[in-house]
């Protein structure tokens, strides 16, 4: 049994440092807290091969003290907290001690800084947490941190890192957050010598969305600025016609802080439905300013897990702001509907419902719609005398209300009951002693006011005919075949059979083009597509990188008909982000079944008799269209033992 010892020094930090500096992007996250907490007015990032080469960060904050500049890179020193009891309200960025120290062990660090009361600043330098220089130097007022040659001396942590412009945007999305917290605050970003983003600082939210998202994003907002509860809402909305296929674009603050809240989401989502289709989901920019001490950041060493003392009171704030800015701010166009025209009721000795008798001329005309005159002079009581069916043809009647009368109740063997509404009784007898007479040659039974659409098929070799019946609710095909029915999912058959076309050669019905179509991801949907090019080139897609968080698409399959492009690559990309579980190791096939639903028809779509025979030919004759790509069933089997065992036609 090995013995317990004690690491040593540099042992530990390492270890301790894994929790705080993961990537490049731990890194800029940090320090730039730390800019925040100085009360930096303006700050500079700049980043070398994704940040893994260099990362400088300047700003004009209130700079460190040159006898606490060595002290700043010890563990768990810190200005910001001083007691247990300052843990129960924070309200810094940063409060745990560990960031400077984190980097300084993985890294070589530079640090020059000068506060306002000092004539000369101080330079030192830090490598692998061993003190290598601490000199004067001239510089302004407030700090710069050059951080070189990441994980220099963990090389097993180094070969974790992803490609360069995977780091890179990685950054940028923690920069995008931190300028959207503060908006206050100039933040100019600058990577491989190119600034991408430079935002004015002026303390206008909308304004700094402009800045990291562009004019697109920004024109689809509609401002929130709600309180309630002690949790003021305040921010910026996406109008209901501006939302999209994931949750990559719903950016959360509390009190200054990027956090991930679940509470917030729901609430959030919730007043959203009835507003937006069911897969949609809405953008959003929301700060929400609560006590200090009603929200917990000390939860994970990240920061961006939060617990509330108590979720209702952030939850109802949410929900009652978002629901007051869509009352307000939602600017579709609305249907204007004439006032509805009240009938008044009949009286009731009118309001009578009639079932046609099973004789075989009712059976003929078992879909027509009639009316009869009105009988309102007899006793509810009283009976009509039965008479015997005729099939002769009866005398016309006049047209009342767009329906046909062609004869009396008595004449057509039916038995009427009048009573109140809600109560309506309905006697139906039928002279069973007696023969129908069958109608003359010259008199035709009436025409049926509406015939299912049906189509029978032709017999292939070694399948039998399907007739199809028609179709149900748009969305299920009802169908005849070799004595069962069938009830066919078009969606989940027509995804599967457009599935199957994506996995046997995706490249043979690509389409180029007329005109790219640009497509705007966030900083990390960009990142995730730039990193599985490859796979969506193996997918059928021709995608190029347009930088600044946007890709052209320039060909695509042609089963996707050009539709939906934007939507699809967001989809893909937030799959990608969020490490959907669904997608596995096979991330080309989660795209085909992306791509294949997308593509097919939809439930409520308007389809023609004829696309019904070929969708349930397809179906029924193919043993390898059972289920979607998904799991769902496609077809349901009723045989022709089961309905007469439902009717009561089996005698038990």
């Amino acid at each position: 049994m090995a013995h317990i010892q004690v690491l040593d020094k540099h042992t530990a930090e390492l270890i301790a440092a894994g929790e705080v500096v993961e990537r490049p992007s731990s890194v800029v996250k940090e320090l730039l807290e730390n800019t925040i907490d100085a009360g930096a007015k303006n700050v500079s990032l700049d980043i070398r091969s994704g940040g893994i080469h260099s990362i400088t960060i300047t700003d004009n904050g209130s700079g460190i003290v040159r006898e606490d500049v060595p002290t700043a890179f010890l563990r768990h020193a810190t200005s910001k907290v001083r007691t247990e009891n300052d843990l129960e309200a924070i309200g810094t960025l940063g409060f745990r001690g560990e960031a400077l120290a984190s980097i300084a062990a993985v890294a070589r660090v530079e640090m020059t800084t000068r506060t306002k009361d000092e004539l000369a600043g101080t330079r030192y330098v830090i490598e692998g947490g061993e003190e290598i220089l601490l000199e004067d130097a001239g510089c302004p007022q407030g700090t710069t941190i050059v951080v070189r040659d990441l994980f220099y001396n963990v090389p097993a942590r180094m070969k974790f890192l992803k490609k360069d412009v995977s780091e890179g945007n990685a950054v940028a999305g923690v920069v995008d957050r931190i300028a959207l917290s503060h908006p206050e605050v100039s933040i100019r970003f600058v990577r491989e010598g190119k600034e991408e983003l430079l935002t004015p600082g002026d303390g206008d939210l909308h304004s700094c969305i402009y800045a990291v998202f562009g004019r697109e994003f920004a024109g689809g907002l509609m401002p929130v600025d709600y309180a309630m509860g002690g949790v003021h809402v305040h921010g910026f909305l996406c109008k209901p016609a501006a939302v999209r296929a994931n949750r990559t674009m719903q950016h959360f603050f509390i009190n200054g802080r990027y956090v991930k809240t679940r509470t917030a989401m729901a609430a959030m989502e919730q007043a959203y439905k009835g507003s937006i289709m069911v897969g949609k989901f809405p953008s959003c920019v929301l700060h929400l300013d609560m006590p200090a001490e009603t929200v917990d950041a000390n939860v994970h060493p990240a920061k961006i897990e939060v617990r509330f003392i108590n979720e209702k009171p952030v939850f109802d704030a949410v929900y009652h702001a978002v629901r007051t800015a869509l009352e307000s701010g939602d600017t579709r166009r609305q249907v204007s509907l004439p006032p509805r025209v009240v009938t008044p009721p009949k009286p009731e000795a009118e309001q009578l419902q009639f079932v046609r008798p099973q004789t075989a001329h009712a059976a003929a005309a078992r879909t027509a719609e009639r009316s009869f005159p009105e009988t309102a002079d007899k006793p509810a009581a009283e009976k009509t005398p039965r008479a015997p069916v005729s099939w002769a043809a009866p005398p016309a009647s006049p047209v009342s209300s767009g329906h046909v009368m062609r004869s009396s109740p008595a004449d057509m063997g039916y038995h009427v009951t009048a009573s109140r509404p809600s109560a309506v009784r309905i006697d139906i007898e039928r002279t069973v002693d007696e023969e129908p007479v069958m109608p003359p040659a010259a008199a035709a039974p009436p025409k049926p006011a509406e015939t299912l659409p049906e189509m029978a098929g032709e017999a292939a070799e070694g399948h039998p005919p399907i007739r199809c019946l028609g179709e149900a609710f748009k969305t299920y095909i009802i169908a005849e075949m070799d004595g069962a029915l069938y009830f066919i999912d078009k969606h989940a058959a027509h995804e599967r059979i457009l599935y199957n076309r994506f996995k046997q050669d995706p490249h043979s019905d690509a389409q180029q083009l007329l005109a790219p179509v640009t497509v705007a991801l966030s900083r990390e949907e960009y990142a995730a597509l730039i990193g599985e090019m490859d796979t969506l080139t193996a997918a059928g897609f021709e995608i190029e990188d347009f930088g600044a968080g946007t890709v052209l698409v320039r060909a695509l399959p042609m089963l996707l008909d050009g539709r939906d492009v934007e939507a699809l690559l967001q989809e893909i990309a937030g799959g990608f982000v969020s490490g959907r579980k669904d997608i596995g190791s096979d991330k080309l096939d989660w795209i085909y079944h992306s791509s294949a639903c997308r593509a097919a028809v939809k439930a409520g779509d308007t389809t023609r008799p004829e696309e019904w025979q070929e969708l349930a030919q397809r179906v029924l004759w193919d043993q390898d269209i059972r289920t979607c790509p998904h799991g769902r069933p496609v077809c349901i089997e009723f045989s022709r033992h089961e309905l007469e065992k439902q009717f009561g036609r089996l005698g038990g």
